[in-house]
């Protein structure tokens, strides 16, 4: 299942599963997240200080008078991926989006030369899987979108993007929590807080290996959830 088994530095270890950015692959990286995260909550782990998954690797930091890279090591090399099961950790949420809201819908539609209806119904259709959270604190990483809607990046970033703006680049889709600088081409917005550091236990809404469609709202719909 491993491609490799990496040491960086004295206290990581890289869990590497090949080079393509593909659900199949970036599903095996999500069962090994969540299953040391069981194993580190039932104390059959100990020494783990953090684990971060991306789309086709995952990152073991440790606490070096805890454990070592060759425990970590042996214990990666006895995982049966065959009995893990994504669906029990996964959960399927529906985003309202507001197209109203949009910075690059229209030159979306003048790029792909296609009515911006069209590509609102594309998205709207499309079932998003939540590869990575990243960059910022609860931003999602999701794929597949339609290969009709592939796009590149915006050839000048902007510097302020509104949080809860939802972009898209290639084959996938994002959500800016915070305002914060970015080259995605923005086609709406979403009123639901994607992190809240409020919540010490689960400030993350979304999680890797969830599922994410979105639903069209009025800006009417996107104001009265904002203030609720």
């Amino acid at each position: 299942m491993f491609k490799k088994l990496n040491n960086i530095g004295d206290c990581g270890i890289v869990c590497d599963f090949g080079n393509e950015v593909n659900k199949e692959i970036n599903t095996s990286v999500i069962k090994l997240f969540h299953h040391i995260k069981k194993e580190v909550f039932q104390g059959n782990l100990k020494g783990i200080l953090n684990y971060t998954p991306s789309y086709n690797k995952l990152i073991i930091n440790f606490d070096l008078s805890k454990t070592s890279s060759s425990e970590i090591i042996d214990f990666l090399q006895s995982v049966d991926f065959s009995k893990m099961n994504l669906s029990q950790n996964s959960k399927k949420w529906t985003i309202p989006i507001c197209y109203d809201f949009q910075m690059d819908l229209d030159n979306i539609s003048k790029t792909l030369k296609m009515d911006t209806d069209e590509i609102k119904k594309i998205h709207l259709n499309t079932n998003f899987f939540i590869y990575m959270i990243g960059f910022v604190p609860g931003h999602p990483f999701m794929g597949d979108l339609d290969s009709k809607l592939f796009l590149n990046r915006l050839k000048t970033p902007r510097v302020k993007i509104p949080p809860g703006s939802v972009g898209i680049v290639e084959k996938f889709c994002n959500i800016y929590p915070y305002e914060s600088p970015g080259g995605w081409n923005i086609i709406g917005r979403t009123p639901i807080k994607l992190f809240d550091k409020q919540k010490e236990s689960n400030p993350c809404l979304l999680s890797p290996g969830d599922s994410v469609k979105f639903k069209s709202i009025s800006k009417e719909e996107f104001n009265k959830l904002t203030n609720e």
